[in-house]
């Protein structure tokens, strides 16, 4: 499998997690406000500091992203370009978000595909501080309860990096068993999934948000993505037995790579190594 050197040592637990309480719902972005504020009221008003959301249509602007890159100083195994401003008004294609905090405020980690006025599709990791809803869109979040994803400077990476971190509980509504996970460099995204479920006795879980990157990608139709750093979004996913009976990651996914390329379908199970990390959240169903 692919395997890209990272920079620090390899923590020993691979996977971050935390169990939680959660609960799915649907709110409206309201327009005109900064991405990350109409982000952080959505949940607040349906009681939850924090969670996962995914998108499937809306608009932005003013619009700021940055795409997947090489490092220029090896301080890191990948990096980021130039900071993007398209002009005028950006519209989503898909996208999924992570909302938690960085330096004790609200923080989102978001990457999506989107058209721009060039009339081209494109794609990359959204910007919370220059991106404004540019018109109300509606998406499909899920609150968590009992932890929260922080972004805390992560030794293996050489990057602050989103990680479930446990809080104590509210009386919000939240009447699921869910996981907030994050999934360190170097191990296979879905074979990392169907292993945790293993080891906690899932035998269903459905995947909310997905916001991370991998090394390269394989599709099960048989596409490939050569360049190694991407920056990608699960648009669907869930872990249930297969036609034999062991667990099986289903994991559609939207990505970009580093030389622009936009690519999207369903991953291979066994061949999509991790790059720098991956956060969701598992509901068990």
């Amino acid at each position: 499998m692919r395997n890209i050197e990272q920079p620090g040592p390899a923590a020993p637990e691979r996977i971050q997690w935390v169990a939680a309480r959660g609960r799915a719902f649907s709110f409206t972005l309201a327009a005109g406000l900064p991405l990350l504020e109409a982000a952080r009221l959505g949940f607040a008003e349906a009681g939850f500091v924090g969670g996962v959301l995914g998108m499937r249509e809306g608009a932005l602007g003013p619009f700021a992203y940055v795409m997947p890159a090489l490092s220029k100083t090896g301080a890191n195994a990948a990096f980021y370009s130039d900071t993007f401003r398209p002009s005028g008004v950006t519209r989503l294609k898909c996208g999924a978000m992570t909302l938690g905090e960085r330096d004790g405020t609200p923080f989102f980690h978001c990457h999506g595909l989107w058209t721009e006025t060039d009339g081209h599709l494109h794609g990359g990791h959204i910007l919370p501080e220059e991106s404004i809803v540019a018109e109300s869109f509606e998406v499909e979040a899920f609150g968590i309860d009992g932890a929260v994803f922080a972004a805390e400077p992560d030794s293996e990476t050489n990057f602050k990096l989103f990680g479930p971190v446990a809080r104590v509980g509210t009386n919000v509504k939240a009447e699921r068993r869910a996981f907030a996970i994050r999934l360190r460099p170097n191990q296979d995204f879905a074979a990392a999934l169907e292993t945790f479920c293993r080891q906690h006795g899932i035998l269903r879980a459905r995947i909310h948000g997905g916001v991370g990157s991998t090394i390269g990608a394989h599709f099960t139709d048989g596409r490939t993505v050569v360049p190694f750093a991407t920056e990608l979004a699960i648009k669907s996913g869930g872990i249930a037995p297969g036609a034999d009976g062991t667990l099986q990651a289903d994991l559609d996914i939207a990505l970009v790579d580093y030389l622009g390329g936009i690519a999207e379908g369903r991953l291979m199970r066994g061949d999509n190594p991790v790059l720098m990390t991956m956060e969701l959240v598992l509901e068990v169903v």
